[in-house]
């Protein structure tokens, strides 16, 4: 009987293709825009050599201790400059207003810096003249308080910087920031799922659709229709995510990072709490089915946003003010799980999400048979 009831319910389901849209055709249409926006955003943010000049003041007192900074950062593929000498400051001021440099300094004993128009570029030479400034006025100074300080490698010291803080990485895997817009863009596609978890329990209240007095009216278990009903939701629901994760990896070139086991793992538990959720709300709501879908559709692009698919710094902002909520969101869990089998060499903060995950699914699912069970019908 229940091989029956999910033969069947697996063709009334998938013949439903208003749902096969928003939950399959609809988030691999929004993967590929993603992808046309954000596909040359990391080689945006790649820093290139800044165009620079330099017009010496013709004392070789100030200039020749300028001209060394500035060559000392001009070399080599990780080189700040891409640094010009001007012959005078007319040149200088003309390449500036073509466009061919961002800024020009003027070396003196007062070294100063031209720029037409603010912004990062501009902020880095004013950073380094900044630097320079701040480095010879203490130089001059200890060497007019102690002179021997000269020649004991004062101007070495000077130029070998030492940093104290070693960066450490969280994992081997570069970080992506640009990732979190797709993992974010699956875990909607999971919690889309809701919809069918929705249809579920509506196909089994006899007082919501002629189909469901139907179902009630058969020999059959009302738990034992709905499970067998929730399990063809889930094959559809399961098989949909399979393709989407299929497109983003071999259509679009999204890495899950090694862990693909894993990764199919959390794509089956985001299912499985997206049709959880869906039935949750669909038992507990007993209005008509626009306000169940407009209440499901409202948590799931909230909890998008949340999770940082539309604004990426929101997930962080969340985190900072309102921790609580990062573990209330289900769509953040999702999202959080795929980007941790990414970046993290540990499991632990995959197994703090997939465990959070999993207690919202015991929720959803006792409250749902709880509410479902215990009505009754005067009359069908």
């Amino acid at each position: 009987m229940f091989a029956h009831v999910f033969r069947y319910r697996f063709k009334c389901l998938i013949r439903d293709k208003q749902l096969v849209f928003w939950t399959l055709l609809f988030p691999i249409l929004l993967a590929t825009f993603f992808y046309l926006a954000f596909m040359n955003l990391n080689d945006d943010e790649t820093f290139h050599p800044i165009d620079a000049a330099v017009v010496v003041s013709g004392h070789n007192q100030y200039d020749a201790p300028f001209k060394s900074a500035l060559n000392s950062v001009s070399k080599g593929k990780k080189r700040l400059f891409n640094m010009k000498a001007a012959s005078n400051q007319e040149e200088a001021a003309e390449w500036l207003k073509q466009g061919k440099i961002d800024g020009y300094y003027t070396s003196g004993k007062t070294i100063k810096l031209t720029v037409k128009e603010s912004g990062f570029n501009q902020s880095i030479m004013t950073t380094f003249a900044d630097q320079y400034r701040s480095s010879n006025s203490a130089v001059m100074q200890i060497a007019s308080d102690h002179p021997e300080a000269l020649q004991n490698g004062l101007l070495n010291d000077v130029g070998n910087r030492q940093n104290y803080v070693k960066e450490i990485s969280g994992g081997s895997a570069e970080p992506n920031n640009i990732l979190n817009y797709f993992y974010s863009l699956i875990a909607m596609a999971c919690l889309y799922g809701s919809f069918w978890g929705m249809k579920e329990v509506s196909d089994i209240q006899a007082n919501i659709t002629d189909r469901a007095a139907r179902v009630n009216m058969a020999p059959v278990h009302k738990l034992k229709a709905f499970i067998a009903g929730s399990s063809a939701a889930l094959v559809i629901l399961y098989t949909e995510i399979l393709i989407l994760l299929t497109y983003l990896r071999l259509g679009l070139n999204i890495s899950f990072g090694p862990r693909t086991g894993y990764v199919l793992l959390t794509a089956l538990v985001g299912s499985v709490l997206g049709l959880s959720f869906g039935a949750f709300i669909s038992a507990l709501i007993k209005k008509g089915g626009g306000l169940k879908v407009a209440i499901l559709m409202v948590v799931t692009m909230v909890g998008s946003f949340l999770s940082g698919m539309m604004f990426l710094d929101m997930k962080y902002i969340i985190a900072e003010y309102l921790p609580p909520l990062v573990w209330l969101n289900p769509v953040n869990l999702l999202t959080d799980a795929f980007y941790a089998l990414y970046y993290y060499d540990s499991l632990n903060r995959y197994a703090l999400n997939v465990g959070a995950m999993l207690l919202f699914i015991v929720l959803f699912s006792a409250a749902t048979y709880l509410i479902v069970r215990r009505r009754k019908y005067a009359s069908l």
